[in-house]
C-alpha cells in the first residue's frame, strides 16, 4: 500500500504524541522510587520529538526526490544492462533475417536462371541456354518457420514465358531441344496455286499479224504434303532433326492452241509418292542473357529420294503424263536464325542459302537430248514476330522471300537458261498448348509475289518426350 507525504506527517506526529504520553505515564512511577530534575524530562521529550521530526523529514524528502543515490545508481545501471542486452539480441534476430532473404534471394534467381535455361524455349523449340543448372541450396528450417502457413491475398494470374511465345513461329525458327529430349513432329501442309499462261512461236510480221502457234495455258495445282519429324536434343545447345514428307499431288491443265484451227486439250495428272528425305543440324552460339538475341546457325542436307521431274513420262507431243514429288537434286543449306525477347512479344529471322548440285541427266526427254542441268540456287529470309496472349494460347506474323536464280540446262547442242523468280508470301501462325507435352499449332501462307502460290494452310502437332531421367 502507497502512504503520502501527508499520511506519513500525521503519523509522525501521532508518535510523538504516544510518546510523549507514555513519557507522561512514566514520569510519576519514576518520581515515586526515585525522583528526576525537571531540565532531564524535559531533555529526554526533546530528544524523542527531534527523532520523530527526523524521521518523518526523511520519508518526506524519499517522496519527493526517489530513493538514495546509490539505489538510483544501480537501478539505472540495470536497466542500461537490460536496453543492451535487448539491442544485441535485436542485432542478431536482424542478422538471421537477413541471412534468410539473401538465401531465399539466391534461390530465386537460380530458379528463374533455370526456368530460362531448361523451359522457357525449352519444350517446343528450346532449352539450349547453355551449361548445367547448379543445384539450388535448401531453405533453412528458419526460414519456413517465418514463412505464412497458407497463401496471403489472391494469387496473381501465370505470366506468358518466352516458351509460349516462340511456339507459334515458323518451323525451324526456335532455338534448341533440351538434351535427352525427342520432339515428334507430325503435320499436314496444303498448297494451291494456278497459274494462266500465254505463249506465241513464231514471228510477227507486222503488229497483230502473226505466224506461228499461239498456246495459252491454266493451270491448277493442288499439294498435299503429310510429313513425319523428329528432333532430339545431342546436348543443350546441339540438336539433329529428321524430316520424311509424302505427297500427294493433283493437276488440272488446260491448254488452248491455235495455229490453223483451235485445239482445246484438258490435262488432269495425278501422283503420290515419298518425297525428299531432309536431314538437319542446328547449334545454338550463344547462350541467352537479358534482352540480347539468341543466334543459333544449322545445316540442311536434301535427298533426292522423291520422284524426280526427269523420271516423269511424256506422250508424242511432249506433255508429261505424271507429275514428280522431288527436285531430282541434293542440296545443301546452310543458315542462321535469331530470336529476340523484347515483352511483351519475341522478334524472330532468319537467313539462309539454298545451293543445288548440279548433275548430267542425260537422258533423251519429249525427242530432246537433256544433257548437264543446274537448277540454281536460292537466297531466303524472314522476319516477324511472336506474341503471347496467355500462356496457352500465342500467335505470330511474319514474311518470307526467296530470290531463286535462273537455272540452266543443256538441251541438244544450246544451253536454255530460265527467268529468275521471287516467291514472298505473307506468314501467319496460331499455337495452342493442350498441355505441357503437346500443342497444336496452325499456320498460313498468302502468295504476295506471282511466283509464289496463291495459299497455303500447315497443321502441326509436336509431342515431347524425354528419353533421359
Amino acid at each position: 500500500m502507497t502512504i503520502s507525504v501527508m499520511e506519513k506527517s500525521v503519523l509522525g506526529t501521532l508518535a510523538f504524541g504516544a510518546s510523549l504520553t507514555a513519557l507522561t505515564i512514566s514520569s510519576p512511577a519514576r518520581a515515586i522510587t526515585e525522583p528526576r530534575p525537571t531540565s532531564e524530562i524535559a531533555k529526554e521529550t526533546l530528544k524523542h520529538f527531534d527523532l520523530a521530526y527526523m524521521h518523518a523529514e526523511d520519508e518526506r524528502h524519499a517522496d519527493r526526490n526517489g530513493p538514495p543515490k546509490s539505489l538510483r545508481t544501480d537501478s539505472t545501471a540495470l536497466q542500461l544492462s537490460m536496453i543492451a542486452a535487448e539491442l544485441t539480441a535485436q542485432r542478431e534476430l536482424i542478422a538471421k533475417q537477413n541471412e534468410i532473404i539473401a538465401k531465399q534471394q539466391l534461390a530465386i534467381d537460380r530458379l528463374v536462371q533455370k526456368q530460362l535455361t531448361n523451359s522457357d524455349l525449352g519444350v517446343l523449340r528450346a532449352a539450349g541456354l547453355g551449361g548445367v543448372t547448379p543445384e539450388i541450396a535448401p531453405v533453412s528450417h528458419e526460414a519456413t518457420q517465418m514463412m505464412p502457413d497458407a497463401p496471403v491475398g489472391a494469387a496473381p494470374p501465370p505470366e506468358p514465358t518466352v516458351q509460349s511465345k516462340v511456339e507459334a513461329v515458323p518451323e525451324g525458327q526456335g532455338v534448341l531441344t533440351p538434351a535427352g529430349r525427342m520432339v515428334l513432329d507430325s503435320s499436314f501442309e496444303y498448297t494451291s496455286s494456278s497459274t494462266n499462261r500465254l505463249v506465241f512461236r513464231g514471228i510477227e510480221l507486222v503488229p497483230g499479224i502473226q505466224i506461228g502457234l499461239i498456246e495459252a495455258s491454266d493451270a491448277d495445282r493442288t499439294t498435299l504434303i503429310t510429313t513425319l519429324g523428329a528432333r532430339y536434343g545431342l546436348t543443350n545447345r546441339l540438336e539433329i532433326e529428321a524430316r520424311v514428307p509424302a505427297l500427294y499431288r493433283w493437276d488440272r491443265i488446260e491448254v488452248a492452241q491455235q495455229r490453223d484451227e483451235g485445239i482445246v486439250r484438258t490435262i488432269a495428272l495425278k501422283e503420290r509418292d515419298i518425297g525428299d528425305v531432309e536431314l538437319a543440324l542446328r547449334y545454338q552460339l550463344n547462350r541467352a542473357r537479358g534482352q540480347r538475341p539468341i543466334w543459333v546457325a544449322n545445316v540442311r542436307v536434301k535427298s533426292d529420294t522423291g520422284k524426280s521431274p526427269f523420271e516423269v513420262t511424256y506422250d508424242e507431243f511432249g506433255v508429261a503424263t505424271g507429275l514428280s514429288t522431288g527436285s531430282g537434286f541434293w542440296a545443301v543449306q546452310p543458315g542462321v536464325s535469331m530470336l529476340l525477347p523484347s515483352d511483351p512479344a519475341v522478334i524472330f529471322g532468319s537467313m539462309s542459302y539454298l545451293y543445288h548440285i548440279p548433275r548430267n541427266i542425260d537422258r533423251t526427254i519429249g525427242g530432246a537430248f537433256i544433257g548437264r542441268v543446274n537448277p540454281g540456287d536460292a537466297i531466303s529470309g524472314n522476319l516477324g514476330f511472336g506474341f503471347a496472349l496467355n500462356p496457352r494460347f500465342s500467335f505470330s506474323m511474319g514474311y518470307r522471300h526467296s530470290y531463286i536464280s535462273p537455272s540452266t540446262q543443256e538441251i541438244g547442242s544450246s544451253v536454255e537458261r530460265s527467268n529468275r523468280a521471287h516467291v514472298g508470301s505473307f506468314t501467319f501462325g496460331m499455337s495452342y498448348r493442350l498441355s505441357p507435352r503437346q500443342s497444336v499449332n496452325l499456320g498460313f501462307e498468302f502468295g504476295a509475289t506471282a511466283d509464289a502460290p496463291d495459299v497455303g494452310v500447315t497443321v502441326r502437332f509436336p509431342l515431347g518426350v524425354n528419353l533421359r531421367k
